[in-house]
């Protein structure tokens, strides 16, 4: 039998998207509808509960494909971005159609009512939130909702950094967030993630889809910048050739240390790392 990753698969056992009708047993198949993400940051859950374990987080602009809606206002749906299945806050979604046609590159910025920077702002989109431009002049871009957006937060979709280590740096000392993909918290991963997705790189949302996924195995530890070192879930960003750039557990923040201190600091507790990978050049 196939093995379908229950992180990457809408089904359960009660209901699963059409597509995967005849791949896996479900009481109902259902075709699903798109929406988008309003809030600055969503988070995911695997079960429709406030108080559950955070997956991930969608931002704002982000598509989701909706499979189901429950009465306590739940959404189970699919990232189009990532593939992450979970449970949303429904009423953080909107299926309006807006196109985005911009990105914000700050590391987060501020959504005024008016083109004002004194009137009391209405979300803080973060860092790869995708937004809507209808106008502009020289400070602020209007969105197709009605808030406006200091015109250097923002970028159109297709430009794209050439550094993803110095966008993770942008994030040094955010607290460290198991799911988090913000400068409000971040982990392993969701750097990683959101650091590639500002240069144009799609990357997985785990560690261990990371691994599998990114770059080529280096045989040894002749280690660049860019360079990409895994344990058992967890990844860092090699800085340089002695240094390292992560979100972790141990400072409870994303913190810039050498690389001999981690190797030894993790080596009771994860071992040695699992391996070491190098993105193209394109990447980097």
């Amino acid at each position: 039998m196939t093995h379908f990753d229950p992180r990457l698969t809408p089904a359960r056992p009660d209901l699963a998207a059409r597509h995967l009708q005849g791949q896996i047993a479900a009481t109902a198949y259902v075709e699903g509808h798109w929406c988008v993400v309003l809030d600055a940051a969503v988070p995911v859950r695997r079960v429709p509960t406030p108080d559950a374990m955070l997956e991930t987080e969608a931002l704002m602009g982000e598509r989701v494909r909706v499979y189901e809606t429950t009465d306590e206002g739940w959404s189970w749906g699919q990232l189009e971005t990532d593939g992450y299945v979970g449970y949303l806050p429904a009423n953080a979604l909107s299926t309006a159609a807006t196109v985005p046609t911009h990105k914000v590159v700050a590391i987060r910025t501020l959504m005024f009512p008016g083109p004002s920077i004194h009137l009391a702002p209405v979300a803080a989109p973060p860092l790869g939130a995708k937004l809507s431009i209808v106008s502009e002049d020289e400070r602020f871009s209007a969105t197709a909702a009605g808030g406006y957006v200091p015109v250097k937060h923002l970028a159109p979709l297709d430009r794209f950094e050439t550094d993803f280590v110095a966008v993770a740096e942008r994030f040094l000392g955010v607290p460290y967030l198991w799911g988090g993909k913000t400068s409000l918290g971040i982990d392993c991963s969701g750097l990683v993630q959101v650091a590639l997705a500002a240069c144009g790189v799609a990357a997985p949302r785990d560690s261990d889809l990371q691994e599998q996924a990114l770059g080529a195995l280096l045989p040894g530890d002749d280690y660049q910048r860019g360079d990409l070192l895994f344990w058992r879930r967890h990844v860092a960003i090699v800085r340089d050739r002695d240094t390292l750039l992560h979100a972790n557990v141990h400072a409870m923040a994303v913190t810039i240390e050498p690389i001999a201190d981690v190797l030894a600091r993790v080596r009771d507790s994860h071992g040695d790392p699992t391996s070491s990978k190098r993105l193209a050049p394109t990447c980097r």
